[in-house]
């Protein structure tokens, strides 16, 4: 991949259109500690934004077309200010539409995108997109929603726009991140707590290793699961398994839809738990919090893969305090909480518990928490 900067993509916006772009604009990618599958069951997730992320250079033009430009697809999308593009155009192209209808006059507008967040490895490099160009559209027009209406923006964008059910929290995080703090994001009532999440002072480190595959089979399972943890809440008569109890989840007839509560209403109660782990600089004992979601991922809500096992189980024998799966599942990444010193050896093992899969090598860096959307 070619680098990522301002730069860059300035120089990348006059080679494309032939003139110099109004500014630019970007969001991060970010990890979920904590808290999977949980924001659309009203619950509470505990994402950190990365240093990795998305970057837009903008500039409105005086007609209704809309001309955008991936440097990662290499290719340049036109349409017109309504229209949804298809493949990697929709993501953009639905931000625009979503504007619109919350009542936004938007123009046609030039737009030139390049990322760092890996795409298909479970980092949110959608909302990473989404949020860029939102935030930057908005800007352009005077800043005319906030950042909370932003977020329903781009989860209008993505839910409804594109087809993808996202929850809330990657539109959240990219919006509202602080560096070096985790995001306690409650979903029920849309409140946050930026809790401080000082890796390095505590004498740890967050790897992430990127799997690099994702599974066919995927295809569907993420709002599967989500209209799974629907029927569930209404058998229990609760507006959502958020309201649910251990014993309401235990109590439902059907093995599947109880193994799937199961997952919801322990892993709400394990990111509490991490939180007040957090906030007491107690990172000793989260790891084993990070393996228990795991085992609840791969076994109560089967979103796990061979690649995610793999990694997991090589980063803990290595030395990891936990590991666990991130991100939606099927493929995608996993992280590891790491004593300071031992990210070689982690590194190390997991690479060789894929190569004796004969699986292509993962990719690793490590989480240094970054800000929110912005512009440049």
């Amino acid at each position: 991949m070619s680098s990522v900067s301002k730069d860059s993509v300035l120089q990348q916006f006059r080679d494309t259109y032939g003139y110099q772009a109004t500014g630019v604009w970007s969001a991060p990618g970010r990890i979920n500690l904590i808290g999977e599958h949980t924001d659309y069951n009203s619950g509470l997730c505990l994402p950190v934004a990365l240093e990795q992320r998305t970057l837009v250079a903008v500039a409105p033009r005086d007609d209704q077309a809309v001309r955008i430009h991936s440097r990662q697809s290499e290719a340049t999308y036109v349409g017109a200010v309504g229209e949804i593009g298809a493949d990697w155009a929709a993501y953009p192209t639905a931000v625009l539409w979503s504007l619109a209808r919350e009542g936004m006059t938007v123009g046609g507008i030039d737009l030139v995108i390049d990322s760092s967040v890996p795409v298909g490895a479970g980092l949110s490099s959608s909302a990473a997109l989404t949020c860029s160009v939102a935030l930057a559209v908005n800007d352009l027009h005077g800043s005319m929603f906030t950042r909370d209406q932003l977020v329903q923006v781009c989860i209008r964008a993505e839910n409804d726009g594109v087809g993808a059910p996202t929850g809330g929290m990657d539109q959240t995080i990219a919006l509202f991140a602080k560096p070096s703090t985790a995001l306690l994001l409650d979903c029920r009532d849309g409140s946050i707590d930026h809790i401080p999440f000082d890796l390095h002072d505590a004498g740890f480190e967050l790897l992430v290793i990127d799997t690099r595959v994702k599974h066919s089979l995927a295809d569907g399972q993420y709002g599967l699961r989500r209209a799974q943890c629907v029927d569930a809440a209404a058998i229990l008569g609760i507006p959502s398994l958020r309201e649910a109890t251990a014993e309401q989840a235990e109590s439902l007839s059907d093995p599947i839809l109880r193994a799937r509560a199961r997952h919801v209403v322990t892993e709400i109660n394990r990111t509490l738990l991490t939180a007040e782990l957090l906030r007491t600089r107690r990172f000793d004992d989260i790891g084993s919090l990070l393996d228990s979601s795991h085992t609840s991922l791969r076994d109560n809500f089967e979103v796990s893969c061979d690649e995610l096992d793999v990694a997991v189980t090589a980063a803990r024998v290595a030395g990891a305090a936990g590991a666990r799966m991130t991100g939606g599942g099927f493929g995608g990444s996993a992280i590891a909480l790491i004593p300071a010193g031992k990210s070689a050896d982690v590194t190390e093992s997991v690479r060789e518990a894929f190569a004796a899969q004969t699986w292509q090598p993962p990719h690793f860096f490590d989480v240094a928490p970054g800000g929110s959307a912005s512009r440049l």
